[in-house]
């Protein structure tokens, strides 16, 4: 049964708000629910009027990058497969960064992500691309269904409480962001008038546009890299390899490798898969921010994996 608009709207900024009486299950999209998201997409028409400028690019490329790695590195390789240890400090100030990235809360993002492995490709998996690229693209989270935190999935980071404060008000540090762009855009037009951009420049392109392109960088990796690729490895699921998805997503695009040894760090297997944020944990450890890294595969664990692969590709043909 869908909730009335006026609960909705508390949920817009306390997402924990009557869960435990929630009983939306709809897999159709909540158009209320998302205006928010639609309304940031539709943000990216207004470049038309605010223009662009050097330093409006910058930012927003700079903002991708940062952000990208609190998805990639933390969200999922981290919250959602524990590949590597970090403090208590450090964990939480990726999991802001990571929150900035408007993907909601890291334990909804990694509970997520965590049943999407246990039920790869079934109906089960709350992405299935066996029910469409628009579903597992954006319609899962569009939806009721999934919009509760599995905390049951995710006990060993739900008992840390700024964890939970982020999670349930996930969109406190989004909203932090909207302004801090603003403020920053209005900032540079005081005092450096000639860099030629503005509030409301600073906010489309640092925010709106350079949010919008991220979203989707990420979402791919749920579509796309279960559509379009190579798969080295005989998988369960549909899992592909993308070197372009690879590249924008910093080493989320190794998918199949991904799928065949998730709880390494690394995805990228072979020397010329570009694996970004692997490099950056790597410097993390050196400089001690995390520890206990998960490495790759060895060369003795690929070598029995393709076997094992090859053979199933027999007996699948006989």
């Amino acid at each position: 049964m869908r909730k009335s608009p006026i609960y909705t709207f508390i949920r817009w900024f306390d997402s924990y708000a009557g869960a435990d009486s929630d009983q939306a299950q709809g897999e159709s999209p909540n158009w209320f629910r998302i205006v928010p998201f639609l309304l940031m997409h539709l943000g990216c028409i207004a470049v038309i009027w605010v223009g662009w400028s050097p330093v409006a690019v910058a930012v927003a490329i700079g903002f991708y990058v940062i952000r990208m790695i609190g998805i990639t590195a933390f969200y999922h390789r981290y919250f959602a497969h524990k590949t590597f240890k970090t403090a208590r400090i450090t964990q939480f100030i990726f999991a802001l960064i990571g929150s900035a990235a408007t993907q909601r809360g890291p334990l909804w993002w990694a509970s997520h992500h965590r049943h999407h492995h246990y039920h790869s490709d079934t109906d089960e998996d709350v992405h299935s691309p066996t029910k469409g690229v628009f579903w597992s693209h954006m319609g899962w989270f569009l939806s009721d269904k999934h919009f509760k935190t599995r905390l049951d999935l995710i006990p060993d980071f739900a008992r840390f409480r700024e964890l939970i404060v982020l999670d349930r008000f996930d969109m406190l540090v989004p909203l932090a962001c909207m302004g801090l762009m603003y403020l920053l855009g209005v900032s540079l037009n005081a005092f450096f008038p000639q860099l030629g951009t503005s509030g409301l420049q600073m906010l489309v392109w640092g925010y709106v546009i350079s949010t919008v392109a991220l979203l989707h960088a990420t979402l791919c990796i749920n579509s796309l890299a279960h559509r379009r690729g190579s798969r080295r490895f005989q998988t369960p699921d549909t899992s592909r390899n993308n070197l372009l998805l690879a590249l924008i997503t910093f080493g989320e695009g190794w998918h199949n490798n991904h799928h065949r040894f998730p709880n390494s760090a690394r995805q990228g297997i072979k020397w010329w898969e570009i694996d970004i944020s692997y490099y950056l944990i790597r410097i993390m450890e050196k400089i001690g921010l995390v520890w206990s890294v998960k490495p790759g595969p060895s060369a003795e664990q690929v070598a029995l994996a393709l076997q094992q692969s090859m053979q199933n590709r027999i007996e699948a043909h006989q």
